[in-house]
């Protein structure tokens, strides 16, 4: 539970249709208000009464008169509903392991919302209303992180969501449990009793994943744009040529749209820029010093590094995957995802898209993708560290007396610590392992794939502020503030409004850490957004 109020007077309403990553990420974040369309209240109505009279005539649903998993074989009669459904929801309450912070919980709690708003589910509409009362208030379920299979969906994660439903479990109260009960309680609400079917449509499904996923999703967009504009800090700073960026180079020649897109973004960025330049601006100057001075120990050159000429390659190949990644995370969002499902009219649908699959390979693609955008950020970061490929700066950026000074030598560890780390995380989608007398013989272990990106999300940030940092001394260094871009001078100033310049050794991991979590909160991308430039 929080005390955390939204003062804005939009709302989100719940269709079942429409529901995107960025309205997963306000009502996550920003505590956007949110409401059940009526229509889908009168078509939860309808289907409810229709499901029900399918299984007082005598119909053997799965879950239902059955029991579950492995224990299908065995009837249950009609009239013990409410102990089978409740039954269901305290045996699977056994996550474990640390709780998924407010937002994530927030998350997950609308991505299971929308998917029972799909209409296919037949829950009644009190259910519904009493997730969206949950988001409106701040009643948040303490959800432990471990213990789901992606399939059938996630279990134990989403049982801890249905535990609160019914008064039981746990609900965050300053990132602390707190006893369900009490909470209500407070509140004056009564729980609910879970009725036919009602316990399993809860905990049935993929919203774990996919609620996870879509901030992992949506935060890693951001990310991307802000390796761009580091990276165009970096160009300017080290006054490369704009002709790997030019659009026929892309547009033309290899068009894959995330690299249009990112060669875009860096023509945007760099558009005011007195640094760097044309390359027939860099050939007339390397013509003019190859007739005196040893080319190579100018700053002068025709063609630099692949981290500085392939970037739009690189991160267009991260935008391209992670727009793959937001793609199949809208579908899901808007999928009925338990099991059995009702069409009305139609035979009761037995079948499996509980399944974690597609969401489960999302976030392993996310997981390579970002694992790949920290390596060109830490690469980047060591052509400033090197004085043998920095075109002309000191060792470590030291601004004193080297030797004496170690500048950034120390500052460099962390990033390339976590590279090694971010390499270490594997694909989660290819690791099923049977269970349940296997009958879940073959699953998605989609929820780990998403923790997992999460993990090299948040590595990320802490790389991309020690590549935020060194960019800024560069620029110090070689006093080149004001030929800077309007962009890169906006970069610059949010970057020394949380770090001073290094001009003597001091500690350090406090502003790695600070200027990590501007990163994390996408505060470089707002600064440059508010100079009045619009990326891709």
């Amino acid at each position: 539970m929080t005390t955390t109020v939204s003062t804005t007077t939009e709302s989100i309403a719940f269709d079942g249709e429409n529901l995107a990553i960025e309205d997963v990420r306000r009502i996550a974040e920003h505590y956007v208000p949110c409401s059940v369309t009526p229509e889908v209240l009168t078509k939860a109505a309808a289907s409810r009464q229709q499901f029900e009279d399918i299984v007082r005539d005598g119909a053997a649903v799965y879950g239902v008169t059955t029991g579950y998993g492995e224990m299908i074989y065995m009837q249950v009669d009609p009239s013990k509903e409410v102990e089978l459904q409740t039954n269901l929801i305290r045996s699977h309450s056994a996550g474990v392991g640390p709780l998924f912070a407010e937002d994530e919980a927030r998350a997950i709690l609308a991505a299971r919302l929308n998917a029972l708003s799909r209409g296919y589910s037949a829950v009644r509409p009190e259910i519904l209303e009493r997730l969206a009362l949950y988001l409106n208030l701040g009643i948040t379920p303490a959800i432990p992180e471990i213990g789901s299979l992606g399939a059938s969906g996630d279990l134990a994660t989403l049982s801890h969501i249905a535990c609160t439903v019914i008064g039981e479990g746990y609900v965050l109260r300053d990132g602390k449990r707190v006893p369900t009960g009490e909470v209500l309680r407070e509140r004056g609400i009564e729980p609910l009793e879970m009725r036919f079917k009602e316990g399993l449509a809860l905990i049935n499904g993929t919203s774990g994943m996919t609620g996870l996923g879509s901030l992992v999703v949506g935060r890693a967009l951001d990310q991307l744009h802000q390796s761009e504009i580091v990276s165009a800090l970096l160009l300017e700073t080290l006054r490369c040529s704009t002709s790997p960026f030019l659009a026929e180079g892309h547009e033309l020649a290899r068009p894959h749209r995330g690299q249009i897109d990112s060669a875009a973004n860096l023509r945007t960025l760099l558009a005011d820029s007195r640094l760097a330049v044309s390359h027939s601006d860099l050939r007339a100057e390397y013509q003019s010093k190859k007739s005196g001075d040893d080319v190579t120990r100018t700053d002068v050159y025709l063609q630099k590094a692949y981290s500085l000429r392939a970037i739009p390659q690189v991160l267009g190949a991260v935008r391209d995957t992670l727009r793959h990644a937001e793609g199949t995370l809208n579908t899901e969002l808007n999928s009925a995802t338990d099991n059995p499902l009702f069409f009305p009219g139609k035979e009761v649908f037995h079948g499996g898209n509980y399944h974690g699959q597609p969401v489960a390979f999302a976030m392993d693609f996310t997981t390579i993708a970002l694992t790949q955008l920290g390596v060109l950020s830490e690469r980047q970061s060591n052509r400033l560290f090197n004085r043998h490929l920095s075109y002309g700066l000191p060792e470590f950026l030291v601004a004193g007396e080297p030797g004496l000074n170690s500048g950034f030598a120390g500052a460099q560890y962390p990033a390339t610590a976590l590279i090694a780390e971010n390499r270490t995380v594997g694909p989660a989608s290819t690791q099923s392992v049977p269970s349940n007398g296997d009958n879940q013989d073959i699953v998605s272990m989609g929820l780990i794939s998403a923790r997992n990106a999460r993990r090299v999300l948040s590595n990320n940030t802490k790389i991309l502020a020690v590549e935020y940092l060194a960019a800024a001394q560069a620029v110090d260094l070689t006093g080149r503030y004001e030929g800077l871009s309007t962009a890169g001078k906006a970069t610059y100033e949010k970057v020394r409004s949380l770090a001073p310049t290094l001009d003597h050794d001091r500690y350090m991991s406090d502003e790695i850490e600070t200027v990590a979590g501007a990163v994390a909160r996408g505060e470089f991308l707002t600064t440059v957004r508010s100079a009045g430039i619009q990326l891709r």
